[in-house]
């Protein structure tokens, strides 16, 4: 009996199982179901009217990075580098109050060659904030980017803030993406107990993005 009874509930889980899905599909797709005569925003001239408090990017981007002014201690530095150095990977986040301002945060992964064939590694992470400006389907971010970056370099480690401010050109074809290019300027200080070791260096990057919006 008891063999009985168990097959019994596995069957009917099984039933539930497998007709919950469609049923609930089902019961969305009429709850969602739209008049054909009402248009979309999307295909109308709203597109400025797109963010409202509480929407949200997620931002990947890839692409390769370029020596900026080096210094130590106020003097000009030779970072002996060649362009292009290296490459980078950025995942961010914005939070949207409205169309105009939004604030976030970023992760980024990149990797500096040296003319003696050595690599610097640095893991930025750190908060976002910015402004937007928007033209049809595109859209212009502007961004100031503020956080604590890990360094690495043969044998060698540091770890201090970094500044960043960059801006960005995007199409957006649908509402769920839009595509584009990103560049930004990058400050990553290594300050020491030692001043006359101190480093000031800086990054230009240039990433091809992707957005997804939700």
């Amino acid at each position: 009996m008891q063999k009985t009874g168990v097959l019994s509930v596995s069957f009917i889980l099984l039933l539930i199982l497998i007709f919950f899905p469609v049923m609930l599909s089902a019961q969305e797709n009429e709850g969602t179901s739209e008049d054909p005569s009402i248009e979309s925003d999307w295909d109308n001239e709203y597109y400025t009217d797109l963010y409202v408090k509480g929407d949200q990017v997620f931002v990947i981007s890839l692409g390769t990075v370029f020596p900026g002014p080096f210094g130590n201690n106020g003097e000009p530095l030779d970072p002996k580098f060649t362009p292009p150095v290296g490459g980078m990977g950025f995942l961010s986040y914005n939070y949207y109050f409205n169309k105009w301002f939004f604030i976030g945060g970023e992760i980024t992964g990149l990797f500096i060659n040296t003319l003696r064939g050595n690599t610097l590694f640095v893991v930025p992470v750190g908060a976002r904030v910015g402004t937007q400006f928007i033209a049809w389907k595109f859209e212009f971010p502007l961004f100031l980017s503020l956080g604590m970056a890990w360094h690495k370099y043969r044998d060698y480690g540091h770890y201090g803030f970094y500044l960043k401010a960059g801006a960005g050109a995007y199409f957006r074809p649908m509402h769920e993406w839009s595509f584009g290019i990103t560049t930004s300027w990058g400050w990553f200080p290594q300050w020491t107990d030692e001043k006359r070791y101190n480093v000031d260096g800086s990054f230009v990057d240039i990433m091809l993005s992707a957005r997804y919006h939700f």
